[in-house]
């Protein structure tokens, strides 16, 4: 019951009614049950009368997220409190404050945040079970139901209410918005036509989505805790990297059927979370970094199985970023003060890079440089940002900027580099850097006192979508040559941008 209410949920053409009447449902079972003892602070009582009907009984989720110290790692403990006080606008997540007294309120938020005690299983039975096929491979029409550039769509992850917007990049206009999992995480991934994409959520759901006909068709949940998804190059298949349980789990593209189940673990018996995984196009393979074991593996996929080479590596790695070429693979170390350079082909460390501040290279760009290919990322823990010959893997710029950054991004038919500054007091600005000189050439302030980040170029460098990372934020869109701004859409704190050409060309500012 709880996985179809979860279904109904996502459907794009909701039956507005029948979700009143289950979030009526869930108030009146509260009400029901009663206010708990206002001197009682049983918070097992408490959890599975109020939150279990939703949450799971073990917390793993159903109808709502799953309610688990890392899972809720994007919350404050104190937007935690709230929410269960209040309630979430746009879900159906009611407010408890005239049900719970405020110490029965403190205690279920620190329950959340507790890890617990007993094992969390979630395996090959438990993932087929959750497989929910809405619309059939085939069964929908192949048209587009709107009219627009397809390459040249933007789908903006909107987190302040957990809603996707499909954006118009010729026009710069919203097409369509619908309902999301909570948490999106690791970004959205496009097939190779571009007609479907595929979300992640923090608590291990992959939605499939078709953007021609405006409708989910398909989700599976592969994990308790999911790291990101990567969609294969020839579009067939899907992986899911998990942090819980240590897993990568392989999907058939089409209805998201489970292919195989990957424990990560060593000879030792040794076992791992997964850092990230991705597609390496020209190697037909997916590339994963495990969090917890010095690897890297390469996975290729014979006769509908995955198949698992294994690369040794000198560190423990978070991050990666490839090359253009998918030779190497450039990894930032779990210490937070070096990078290494691993061949893809030989599996041997290639380069050491000094890196401090925990650079943040999921987010690095590549570009041309006086003849020579370079690559930037910036640091979670330090307000720079390096600049690599990626022929000598050498730093040959450090960039000094007003803090900690997150995102950085670009195009070849742009002569800037976009970078903000996501962590500290100056999260509101964002740097812009000449590709050429390596300068920072201008620092905007779009919102003075809310975040700004994560930039995304429309496919021909033309424009570029800047988001005001608030409840009550905006897309900015910015022309890419002369930086001036040129509109603002209001949306729901709007985190990351994906763009359908720049993404399933690899456009080199793009991440991947």
């Amino acid at each position: 019951m709880l996985n179809k209410l979860n279904r109904e949920q996502l459907l794009v053409n909701l039956n507005k009614p029948r979700i009143q009447l289950t979030k009526a449902l869930v108030i009146a079972t509260a009400l029901i049950a009663g206010p708990v003892a206002s001197d009682t602070v049983d918070t097992d009582t408490l959890y599975l009368r109020h939150c279990a009907a939703c949450h799971g009984t073990d917390r793993l989720g159903g109808m709502g997220p799953a309610l688990l110290p890392d899972n809720l790692s994007r919350l404050r403990k104190t937007d935690a409190e709230k929410v269960i006080r209040k309630g979430r606008p746009a879900t159906q997540m009611m407010g408890y404050e005239a049900v719970l007294n405020d110490q029965q309120i403190t205690a279920l938020t620190e329950f959340m945040y507790q890890a617990p005690t007993h094992p969390l299983k979630w395996g090959e039975t438990e993932i087929r079970a959750s497989q929910e096929v809405v619309h059939p491979e085939g069964t929908l029409p192949d048209a587009p139901v709107f009219e627009a550039d397809m390459m040249n769509l933007f789908l903006v992850v909107e987190i302040g209410d957990h809603h996707v917007t499909l954006l118009d990049g010729d026009k710069m206009e919203p097409i369509h918005r619908f309902p999301s999992r909570f948490a999106l995480h690791g970004g959205p991934k496009y097939s190779p036509d571009g007609r479907y994409v595929y979300f992640g959520s923090r608590d291990g759901w992959i939605t499939k989505y078709d953007i021609y006909n405006l409708k989910v068709v398909a989700e599976v949940r592969a994990g308790i805790n999911m790291r990101n998804i990567a969609v294969s190059a020839d579009g067939h298949y899907v992986m899911a990297a998990n942090y819980l349980p240590h897993t990568l789990v392989l999907f058939d593209a089409a209805n998201l059927d489970m292919l195989g189940l990957i424990p990560v673990d060593n000879d030792a018996g040794e076992t791992s979370r997964v850092s990230a995984v991705y597609t390496a196009p020209p190697r037909g393979s997916f590339i994963a970094a495990l969090k917890d074991i010095p690897e890297a593996w390469e996975i290729t996929v014979e006769n509908r199985k995955a198949k698992v080479r294994r690369m040794t590596t000198d560190t423990l790695l978070d991050d990666f970023f490839f090359d253009p070429g998918y030779q190497h693979l450039i990894g930032a170390a779990r210490d937070g003060k070096h990078g290494v350079v691993i061949d893809l082909d030989t599996g041997n460390t290639a380069a050491e890079l000094p890196l401090p501040g925990m650079p943040h290279l999921g987010s690095g760009i590549t570009w041309e440089h006086e003849g020579r290919r370079v690559m930037a990322t910036p640091h979670f823990r330090a307000g720079a940002i390096s600049i690599i010959d990626m022929d000598t893997w050498q730093v040959i710029k450090t960039l000094d900027t007003e803090g900690p950054g997150f995102f950085m991004r670009s195009h070849e038919n742009s002569r800037y580099a976009w970078a903000d500054v996501f962590f500290g007091p100056n999260a509101d600005k964002v740097h812009i850097i000449d590709k050429q000189t390596l300068e920072i050439v201008k620092t905007l302030q779009p919102e003075p006192g809310k975040v700004a980040a994560h930039v995304e170029f429309d496919r021909h460098g033309e424009k570029l979508l800047l988001s005001i990372w608030d409840d009550d934020g905006a897309i900015i869109v910015y022309d890419a040559e002369t930086l001036e701004e040129e509109k603002r859409i209001p949306m729901k704190k709007p985190s990351g941008k994906y763009n359908v050409w720049n993404k399933i060309n690899y456009e080199e500012g793009t991440s991947h």
